[in-house]
């Protein structure tokens, strides 16, 4: 049975990861952070499986991360915890390059001195923001890296530094350079998530309106589920390298927003340009979506769009098993289901309210 240790096992890539390898046989152990608020969620049906175990651990504490390593001795690790909100990166700019781009090096340095490095392989998530400001398109392993804000310039150092350590110490480390990838466990912060969400509240009446920053931002979009398997067979490979995780598609903002509101049951029309553009549902005339600057960023990356052809001739990985327009309906479907079970619950503490306030139950 092999080991595998996941940074990051709580969020939606580490708990896809974790349900994979467990499937695969793996004793599975994840790191999570010492919070009073419970953000679990994600794993909470696996917890209390033979196979599955919790460390507490932070990738801005070597020591604890050393323990860890330590004591677990795994086969394989994967580094998925970071600081992953592009926007939250400008807000808090050390806190981002602290964990994102330090953190991956204590985590090699942990592996060094705990005797793993000729045993452990070690996968690193990288980011297609690297790519920024970008300088070809699609992007592949060989396009020149161009960051364009404080989180990818942080993750640049995490990709750079599992480079050196894979040439100056012999190790089994490489880097996945991801790209967005999307799902029903995808945080609420996250825009697809938060069109999904809005999508399925203003179908079931329950939010009026939504705002977006660039309708036009260029994405290339996949289904986290599978994304993982690709994580995976990166360190199964024979050689350590580098690969491209995408699904070599682009769609607009606009487009996703377009399609979530049409499984919503709504059909969106777009009309205006720039800041002053409108999404004005066809049926009812009625504005749905509007632009705010609010949601512009200092700097923004417009125009990612990747090239997995490295992944699928090596790997053997299929970059679209799940559609665009699958994915979509996955998320909207979820969330559609959620504001329902909101809006039920809700249902339910208006009457018992009301019992209460008339003296039916006590």
């Amino acid at each position: 049975m092999k080991t595998a240790l996941i940074t990051g096992v709580t969020g939606q890539d580490g708990s896809f990861l974790a349900e994979f390898l467990l499937e695969k046989g793996y004793d599975v152990h994840g790191t999570i952070r010492r919070s009073s608020v419970d953000y679990r969620e994600r794993i909470a049906h696996l917890e209390g499986r033979p196979h599955f175990h919790l460390h507490y651990a932070h990738l801005g504490d070597s020591m604890s991360l050393i323990q860890v390593i330590g004591r677990v001795r795994p086969d394989e690790i994967y580094n998925l915890a970071a600081q992953s909100h592009v926007q939250v990166s400008f807000d808090s700019p050390e806190f981002t390059a602290d964990v994102d781009a330090t953190g991956v090096l204590r985590i090699l340095e942990a592996v060094r001195q705990c005797g793993l490095a000729s045993t452990c392989k070690i996968y690193q998530a990288s980011t297609s923001e690297l790519y920024g400001k970008v300088e070809e398109v699609p992007q592949n392993e060989n396009t020149p890296f161009h960051p364009y804000s404080p989180y990818a310039i942080a993750k640049q150092y995490g990709h750079w530094i599992v480079k050196e350590y894979r040439e100056a110490y012999n190790m089994f480390c490489c880097s996945g350079i991801l790209f967005n990838h999307e799902s029903e466990r995808r945080g609420e912060t996250f825009v697809t998530r938060k069109i999904t969400l809005a999508a399925a509240r203003i179908a079931q009446g329950k939010q009026e309106k939504l705002y977006l920053g660039n309708l036009s931002s260029l994405r290339d979009w996949g289904y986290a589920k599978d994304y993982v398997e690709c994580m995976w067979l990166i360190l199964q490979n024979k050689t350590p390298e580098d690969f491209v995780i995408a699904t070599g598609e682009q769609h607009s903002v606009r487009e996703f927003c377009q399609l979530a509101f049409h499984y919503a049951g709504i059909e969106l029309e777009f009309v205006g340009e720039g800041e002053n553009e409108k999404g004005i549902d066809k049926a009812t005339g009625k504005v749905l979506v509007e632009v705010s600057p609010d949601f512009y960023r200092p700097t923004d990356v417009v125009n990612l769009w990747g090239d997995p052809s490295k992944a699928k001739a090596e790997l053997g990985w299929n970059p679209t098993k799940t559609s665009f327009e699958e994915l979509v309906r996955i998320m909207v479907d979820s969330d559609m289901a959620k504001v329902a079970v909101e809006k039920a619950g809700e249902h339910i503490r208006m009457n018992l309210a009301e019992y209460l306030e008339k003296g039916i139950v006590k």
